[in-house]
């Protein structure tokens, strides 16, 4: 038996992961489900699942939800201290990290601190957070299971071996919506066309990062630190059909690729059932008849990407100003207040501004965050005038 904990349950990661518990069977049971605010949705999934704890980010929506389980044996948190008992609940054999944004930070701190095992969604806690991770004592890479598609492919072509014998990684993307466009068409691009992702079905900040490629270039950073590689061992590689979702190059020059169906269902399943595997029915990759491209992405029209792997080289804060200053600024465009161009413009900006904190502690990066966020807002106005 195999005690779950997912944090994020609502969004599009732990409604997914749900469905796969539910394909699994009995050897798998949901002991703790966090969410933000839809109290109905965890209602649904607090009567279905049974477990332990349910949380949510405010007391109103704890309130509501406590009123909707009268008859169901459930212990009904909220806020910080009701993520910090879902991430250490004593129970929970795996926490499945599906929050959203730099607030699973702390988060990940708190289940590392208890030795749990991470099935980790939430990239942004490793890209602030890798360094000070690390320089913690934290960052037991074989306790933390990848979901991303593209890590949880690393991570299974690199299977056994270590990290010394990786030549290279081969992170794909599929390009997203606007692949070939140049940097003038991109200035036409509307919220509502950013968020029709060709192959995923994501969240909104996800999928506007994807269009813009500044998720890959998260998930260089968090790659780094995942699979133990410099920087210069990660080369992106534009995939329009998503299909291989990255490959290994060795140290003898071997290639490994993991391929499959652009479909979260797949790495979130091979998380929970590791070590083993277990048997599914999600649809499979048929192979005949179809062709597989390639290509090098487009600094140029899209330039999140080399934003990433500048803020990693500087590293100290500036990965934390690179997160941030992107949140707000997908926030501001989703409202159509800026152009899509504008994100890293805006990204660039807040770095440029920052002072660098080598070697951050916690605090240290809690006070960026917040910094880079203030200081990306005060700096629509300039970068608006700047086009």
């Amino acid at each position: 038996m195999k005690n779950i904990s997912i944090i994020g349950s609502t969004g599009s990661i732990g409604t997914q992961t749900l469905e796969v518990i539910a394909e699994l069977g009995i050897e798998y049971n949901v002991i703790a489900l966090a969410a933000g605010s839809n109290y109905l949705k965890l209602a649904e999934q607090v009567k279905q699942f049974k477990p332990e704890l349910a949380v949510l980010n405010d007391k109103a929506s704890a309130v509501k939800l406590s009123e909707l389980l009268t008859d169901v044996d459930c212990q009904v948190y909220n806020g910080t201290e009701g993520l910090l008992q879902a991430a250490t609940w004593p129970s929970a054999d795996i926490i499945v990290l599906a929050q959203s944004g730099a607030g699973g930070f702390h988060t990940l701190v708190a289940a590392l601190q208890q030795n749990k095992i991470v099935a980790l969604s939430n990239k942004e806690s490793l890209v602030i957070g890798g360094e000070t991770l690390e320089r913690m004592g934290l960052l037991n890479r074989q306790r933390i299971y990848p979901l991303d598609s593209e890590h949880s492919a690393i991570w299974q072509c690199i299977g056994s071996l270590s990290s010394k014998d990786v030549g290279k990684i081969y992170l794909t993307a599929s390009g997203g919506p606007f692949l070939g466009w140049n940097s003038k068409k991109m200035k036409e691009v509307t919220p509502e066309m950013a968020l029709k992702h060709p192959n995923w079905k994501m969240g909104e900040k996800i999928t506007v990062d994807s269009a813009t490629l500044m998720n890959k270039g998260l998930e260089v950073i968090e790659a780094k630190w995942l699979f133990n590689l410099s920087l210069d061992q990660i080369q992106v590689v534009i995939h329009p059909q998503s299909i291989i979702h990255s490959m290994v190059e060795f140290i003898d020059g071997s290639i490994i690729a993991q391929l499959g169906e652009p479909q979260m269902h797949l790495p979130i399943h091979y998380a929970l059932a590791y070590p083993g595997r277990e048997k599914s029915s999600y649809k499979r990759f048929n192979p005949i008849g179809k062709s597989l491209d390639f290509m090098a992405p487009d600094d140029e029209s899209f330039p999140s990407l080399g934003l990433a792997y500048r803020a990693s080289r500087i590293g100290g804060t500036m990965p934390a100003v690179l997160n941030a200053a992107n949140e707000k600024a997908v926030e501001i465009f989703l409202e159509s207040k800026i152009y899509i161009t504008d994100i890293p413009a805006l990204v660039e900006a807040t770095m440029n501004s920052h002072s660098v904190v080598q070697f951050p502690t916690v605090s240290d990066i809690i006070k960026t965050d917040l910094w880079a966020r203030q200081e990306a807002k005060k700096l629509v106005d300039e970068i608006k005038r700047g086009r």
